[in-house]
């Protein structure tokens, strides 16, 4: 089984010794070629992918955020089974990462990753639970719940008959989230043309000038959502989704995290960065 994991990145990173983990340098149009290493190993080397290469959406970067890695993955890769992480998150088979010595030791192996693709078609990272928020209104409080308006009158013109996943999810409390996966190559075209052609017509209908830059990130925000969409779609179908934990390679400020959540919530305070 060719499996080809790409970690998403635009600065300098360390991989995962699995040589199926592939580096992808996002919005690189324009930019230096970046480097990367692998902890312990001297000779993984070579040029990195740039998504500005092939065909491909890179210069969308700024709005489309990690999703230039996916579009390049669709157009111009083959494999018989392909996946997107980030160089701060990876799937793991553990709660947490690794340590400082063995910082990727909990990360998926490549025989992991085919023994869950022997039974499962799609792996996405285990749902993040928001409690007191709907995928919608949790939306609506960090970004602008137009975008997600606007994407369901696009859902309506293209892909009326999924309207009813889409309005199930939009209530849910909880989804997967960060536009991680891992897709049987098949699979993932299929997605991948169902959701750049609901961000096309979203792109025609929502304006980003004097956004900031985080806000003028809507696509890939809204991408998450509609992923949530679609894997309720094919569940409805009868494919395998299979959910795994995602681990940081980075230390998280979770009480920055909880502290900005309950603002949006309840003064309205609008998302300005990660935490």
């Amino acid at each position: 089984m060719d499996i080809k994991i790409f970690v998403a990145t635009h600065k300098p990173c360390q991989l995962p010794t699995q040589s199926c983990y592939v580096p992808i340098q996002v919005g690189s149009a324009g930019k230096d070629s970046i480097a990367y290493s692998v902890l312990g190993i001297n000779d993984r080397s070579g040029n990195i992918i740039r998504d500005d290469s092939g065909d491909n959406i890179s210069a969308k970067n700024p709005y489309y955020c990690e999703l230039t890695a996916t579009y390049y993955i669709w157009k111009n890769v083959t494999a018989d089974v392909v996946g997107l992480c980030h160089y701060r998150r990876f799937f793991t088979n553990k709660k947490g990462l690794g340590d400082e010595e063995q910082p990727f030791k909990n990360v998926l192996t490549e025989d992991e990753i085919q023994n869950i693709m022997l039974n499962s078609d799609v792996v996405v990272p285990k749902r993040n639970k928001y409690f007191i928020e709907t995928l919608y209104s949790h939306y609506s409080h960090t970004m602008d719940g137009m975008h997600l308006d606007v994407a369901r009158e696009v859902m309506a013109e293209a892909y009326p008959e999924d309207l009813k996943y889409m309005d199930a999810i939009y209530s849910r409390t909880n989804g997967s989230m960060y536009n991680m996966c891992i897709m049987k190559k098949e699979l993932f075209d299929k997605y991948s043309e169902w959701l750049f052609t609901l961000l096309a017509g979203v792109e025609e209908r929502v304006d980003v000038s004097g956004l900031s830059d985080f806000q003028a990130r809507l696509f890939g925000r809204v991408s998450e959502i509609l992923m949530n969409v679609w894997l309720l779609k094919i569940q409805s179908e009868g494919v395998k989704v299979t959910e795994v934990t995602a681990a940081y390679s980075e230390k998280i400020n979770w009480f920055k995290k909880g502290f900005w959540f309950l603002e949006a919530k309840f003064l309205g305070k609008k998302y300005t960065k990660s935490a």
